[in-house]
């Protein structure tokens, strides 16, 4: 399972950082030429124009799917045995549709392409995670009005225990979303798996629709870094340490910043280079069944929790606890609202438990020091 990485080595460093510059450099050079584009534009030769990255404009609506917390039943129709088998990588898009009633009660179907994506749950997973693709026309005066290329997170297995572990999935990309808006947007959803071939409903189970990164990115005002390597001097320390400090929360080990695995980067038009995390399943709050620890972090099982900032992010990691402080309430009361309902009571008190631990851990700034800044990584 991939891991953090800490190469000492200056020279590949030096190549994340000239990477990283040029990203940036492009990000101010995009926002601060936008008025002067329409004039050369006009001059220039219409087969000679080259093709311009989207300038990052932020958001002027949020998307009607994403402005209610209510679980959403929708009907998703595709030919799903041809979907299952699509276990390559870069699998093709299929044909699909989702129908879901309005506020009026009238059925609205929506027609869209989707394929399989994935690592581990689309090789073992009874259904795949998916990803939609919708066509803006095609979503016009619907729910899904402004969202793009969303992912979905499908059951696993097709089982009532299996269901809880997306739906405790969820509540983790909701507590990440009230530490900060630099984190995907989700919105839970009733799936029903209607076979187009045949007709018949396959399963109805609770899924999550996940917002697409490029959405996500663009309206914090930047836009998706896909550069390996980046190391703390790279990236805007307090979100870093936040981050961290979130994942040791959820108990989280299965990401790696510099290998991109299960984060993303952001760049602003600012220049700040921001971490996100996602893909939570692997993480102790959840303990799902196949979820192993890596074996090389030396810890029995997921449920245990291991700091893996590094020492040069503490000077923000009280403040990234004072966050996640600050915060508690709010998150406990997620799992009292109509979401947090879905959950079974043994599995609310389980994470419960999970999260007064951490809470303890950080009870005082000296226990923070001492259960947890301590233990960050030296490079």
């Amino acid at each position: 399972m991939p891991i953090e990485t800490r190469s000492s080595a200056s020279a590949p460093r030096r190549a994340v950082r000239a990477s990283l510059a040029l990203v940036v450099l492009t990000a101010a050079l995009s926002a601060s030429l936008v008025p002067h584009r329409a004039a050369a534009q006009a001059v220039a030769e219409k087969d000679a124009k080259p093709k311009e990255e989207k300038v990052p404009t932020g958001e002027t609506q949020v998307p009607a799917l994403f402005t209610s917390e209510t679980p959403l039943a929708i009907t998703f129709r595709t030919n799903l045995r041809q979907l299952r088998r699509d276990k390559q990588d870069e699998a093709p898009w299929r044909w699909a549709s989702v129908t879901y009633q309005d506020s009026a009660g009238k059925s609205v179907e929506v027609p869209l392409r989707a394929r399989t994506r994935g690592i581990w749950r689309l090789k073992h997973c009874d259904f795949p995670p998916v990803r939609f693709n919708f066509a803006a026309k095609d979503t016009k005066g619907t729910i899904f009005e402004g969202v793009d290329k969303p992912k979905i997170v499908n059951f696993c297995k097709d089982t009532d225990p299996f269901e809880q572990y997306v739906l405790q999935e969820a509540q983790l990309y909701r507590i990440y979303r009230l530490l900060t808006p630099v984190s995907h947007r989700v919105r839970v959803t009733r799936l029903s798996y209607v076979d187009s071939a045949n007709g018949k409903r396959d399963a109805e189970r609770y899924g999550i629709i996940i917002e697409d990164p490029d959405q996500m990115a663009n309206r914090n005002l930047a836009k998706v870094t896909e550069v390996k390597g980046a190391g703390p001097s790279d990236l805007e320390p307090k979100e870093f340490a936040l981050a961290y400090m979130f994942l040791y929360l959820i108990g989280n080990l299965d990401f790696s910043f510099s290998g991109l695995h299960n984060t993303e980067l952001v760049t602003t038009t600012d220049g700040r280079v921001l971490p996100v995390v996602y893909d939570f399943d692997y993480s102790g709050a959840v303990n799902a069944p196949y979820a192993v620890a890596p074996p090389n972090y030396n810890v029995p099982n997921v449920r245990t929790r291991k700091f893996l900032a590094p020492c040069e992010l503490a000077a923000e990691f009280p403040s990234a606890v004072a966050k996640l402080v600050e915060q508690k309430e709010a998150i406990y009361a997620l799992y009292r609202d109509e979401v947090g309902k879905l959950l079974r009571p043994h599995v609310v008190q389980s994470t419960f438990d999970y999260f007064d631990d951490f809470y303890e851990q950080v009870r005082t700034p000296q226990d923070a020091e001492r259960n947890i800044f301590r233990k960050c990584i030296k490079r």
